[in-house]
């Protein structure tokens, strides 16, 4: 195999390609060969053939292979080469005649191959003009080709678009158009000659039978689908019998509910199956059979109703539509529970208007809050059982919102249990539910919020307040997630993730007895401290322009801000009742006063009265005769040293202390440096 690098400008052009097929026809007459071109992803193509060689649009700088049949021939293939990277100058006249008839031949066969294609071809030159008009494209468009060759493509065709494909060179695939009485689909295509538009075909097909008979086959289709679909997904069991009972049809719901398979039911005959049944007697009687109830192998009762199918008064087989009537009470149950869910959730949204699904609602950057949400979030990645411990006011049920919705259960539900708020008596109906008649004034069966809380979280608040007896229930639900209802026998599975909270101390309530130490344990497997608010005192500007934006908001009432000793009195104050409180007290302001920023005297009065008890005991002047903690007296000596020190180190010098003692000391009372 030897190369060729073409040189000639034009490339092998048509002339050019039958000068080559000429010369390939000589060398293999004379040496007894057949040589082969080969030309990029083309593996191999017979020299001596013109419209392939043709079809390669060989330009000049291409490399080119020869090869020939026998391998000792390689002095043929050198020659052949030799033509090739040639400028192909003739000036023996019986070859330029040679050449001729093979271009004519390659002319008259293209001509056949075109008329007696089945489909429509028009081509053009570059200036419009038609210069091919086969035979089918006379038959479609009901033109002759004499008229339409040698005239401009729209002046035949008045709805043409090739003269805008020869002039864009953008080519129009698979369009559909209508010429007369027939609709055709043509691909346009633009003729590209050394990177120039030298015109444009057109190849069309006359669609107009295949369109109304595929118009047809797709109606005849689209209805058998339809009924096909309605039989297979309805919920109701059908099946079909013909005139001599035997099972033809039957669909997927029919073999659920009765429990068997389609090999067992299609093609027997119901005389085997059930002889007595309603469709054995429809069939007999050619009458309908409703309301019929049975008994199935499967140990399902079923309601059936039994058609005759009738054509020209003459019975041609049955229909039969079962009904599960297990299915139904299914129903009822769901319905039920799903009220339920209704009428817990409307209760939630009248309560709050929104629910925030992270720990935005928590205000904070201290570093206590700032741990415990950490926490939060670690535990959220778990299934785990969290234990969120706090005083009264410092945002548990917050918290515990936060960890569901930022948990794998946010798309469950999040249900709420307050259990100091409900007596001990109705507390274990309001975990579980109860059965109708359960005990007096359960009219009707009503679902518990364990139940509810299914797939999701519930969160129980005030858990130190629960006794002992349902202690042992809840310990059980912890351990099996299982329970019944009250009244009830059946034992209701749950997937449900528990958070309890409490403000009590569960080790002294263990060490008492008042609480389990197992359930304990259970509950605690990741316990979160809340801080109360005068150990995190840094938060209070935060919570102060929180509560009043949002407040502002609400009330439509603006309060800009608070003014700096205002806010100092309540930096100062201890805050038994925590966050809650704080939010109570900015909320009472805002609605009371009718200015822009609160001021010191806009504070409650007991509030300024205990800061200045505060302030005086911070200075150092206890009331006479006063016996005060020894802590007490450490926090304030500490704090007089640190406020005059302004460093752990030289305030622990002061004091004859460690810098780590003061350290510990500080962060144990709250006190900044």
């Amino acid at each position: 195999m030897k190369k060729a690098v073409i040189k000639y400008k034009k490339g092998l052009h048509t002339r050019v390609a039958a000068m080559v097929v000429q010369k390939a026809n000589e060398l293999q007459l004379k040496y007894h060969t057949s040589l082969y071109l080969h030309y990029k992803e083309y593996k191999k193509i017979p020299a001596s053939s013109l419209m392939p060689l043709i079809s390669l649009q060989i330009k000049k700088g291409d490399e080119v292979w020869v090869s020939a049949n026998d391998e000792t021939l390689d002095f043929v293939e050198k020659e052949m080469v030799e033509f090739l990277e040639s400028n192909f100058e003739v000036k023996d006249n019986q070859t330029i005649d040679q050449v001729d008839n093979l271009l004519h031949n390659s002319s008259i066969t293209s001509e056949q191959v075109f008329n007696n294609i089945a489909n429509g071809l028009v081509v053009i030159d570059e200036n419009d003009i038609i210069t091919i008009f086969n035979l089918a494209a006379e038959k479609i468009m009901g033109i002759s080709g004499k008229k339409a060759i040698g005239k401009k493509v729209y002046e035949v065709i008045p709805n043409s678009r090739l003269h805008i494909v020869n002039k864009t060179g953008i080519s129009e695939l698979g369009c559909r158009q209508i010429i007369g009485n027939s609709v055709i689909i043509t691909d346009r295509t633009p003729i590209f000659v050394d990177g120039q538009i030298k015109g444009a075909v057109a190849v069309f097909q006359d669609i107009s039978k295949l369109e109304k008979i595929t118009g047809e086959l797709q109606s005849v289709r689209e209805l058998k689908e339809r009924l096909h679909l309605i039989l297979e997904t309805v919920q109701d069991g059908i099946c079909v019998l013909d005139k001599d009972g035997y099972v033809t049809y039957v669909n997927p719901a029919y073999l659920r509910i009765v429990g068997q398979t389609s090999e067992q039911l299609v093609g027997k005959n119901i005389k085997y199956i059930s002889p007595r049944g309603a469709r054995s007697r429809a069939l007999q009687s050619g009458s309908a059979i409703f309301g019929s109830i049975s008994k199935k192998a499967n140990n399902i009762t079923i309601v059936a109703n039994v058609s005759p199918i009738l054509v020209d008064d003459e019975v041609t087989g049955c229909v039969s539509v079962i009904k599960d009537i297990t299915e139904i009470q299914t129903l009822i149950e769901n319905l039920n529970k799903a009220t339920a869910k209704a009428e817990y959730l409307e209760l939630e949204l009248k309560r709050t208007k929104k629910t925030n699904p992270a720990f935005k609602k928590i205000i904070g950057q201290s570093g206590k809050i700032v741990d415990a949400l950490a926490i939060a979030e670690k535990a959220a990645e778990s299934s785990a059982t969290v234990l969120i411990r706090g005083e009264s006011g410092t945002g548990k049920e917050l918290l515990a919102e936060g960890i569901h919705y930022v948990s794998s259960r946010d798309d469950g539900p999040f249900i709420r249990v307050n259990c100091a708020a409900i007596p001990d008596n109705l507390l274990e109906s309001e975990l579980f539910g109860h059965e109708k008649g359960a005990f007096t004034g359960a009219f009707k069966k009503r679902l518990g919020k364990f139940e509810l809380a299914h797939k999701g979280t519930i969160f129980l608040d005030e858990i130190g307040e629960m006794d002992k007896t349902m202690q042992a229930k809840l310990l059980r639900v912890l351990q099996k997630r299982e329970f019944e209802r009250v009244g009830g026998e059946e034992t209701i599975k749950v997937d449900v993730r528990i958070i309890a909270a409490t403000n009590k101390n569960l080790e002294e309530m263990v060490a008492k007895g008042d609480f389990r130490e197992d359930l304990y344990y259970r509950l605690n497997v990741i316990p979160v401290i809340l801080p109360p608010l005068r150990e995190r005192k840094e938060d209070i500007p935060l919570l102060v322009e929180h509560f009043l934006q949002k407040i502002s908001k609400e009330s439509g009432k603006e309060v800009k801000g608070i003014r700096s000793d205002a806010l100092e009195v309540l930096m100062d104050y201890r805050w038994p009742g925590n966050v809650r409180e704080l939010e109570n007290i900015i909320e009472r302001i805002t609605v009371l006063i009718d200015k822009p920023y609160i001021e010191i005297q806009d504070l409650p009065i007991y509030l300024r009265q205990e800061v200045v008890m505060n302030q005086e005991k911070d200075s150092g002047c206890f009331p006479q005769g006063t016996i005060l903690p020894w802590e007490e007296y450490e926090k304030q000596i500490i704090k007089m040293a640190l406020k005059k020190y302004s460093s752990y180190n030289a305030a622990a010098k002061a004091l004859g202390l460690t810098h780590k003692t003061i350290a510990a000391k500080a962060r144990k009372y709250g006190i900044e440096k």
